[in-house]
């Protein structure tokens, strides 16, 4: 399935999107580590959950569950949230 890529995270995969395959969340966020090394522990923490500036969509809706199944036609927006002050 194709997951967008967002601009800081560019610099692992050289392109916006990616292709990535996995039954669940986390099978495609190892796909993504597979092919692109290092680019997982910028988006998951050692606990194995998102990390707080990280946003994970699917099909529109924030993801939180790495166990989260995944339909072949689902659509898979990674974004960086914005923080300021």
């Amino acid at each position: 399935m194709q997951v967008l890529i967002p601009s800081p995270l560019i610099s692992y995969t050289r392109k916006k999107y990616v292709e990535a395959h996995g039954a669940t969340l986390g099978e495609l966020l190892s796909d993504l580590e597979r092919q692109f090394p290092g680019i997982r522990f910028r988006m998951i923490d050692e606990q194995d959950r998102v990390r707080p500036h990280m946003r994970i969509f699917i099909n529109g809706e924030q993801e939180f569950s790495l166990g989260r199944a995944l339909a072949p036609t689902d659509e898979i927006s990674i974004v960086q949230a914005l923080s300021g002050g």
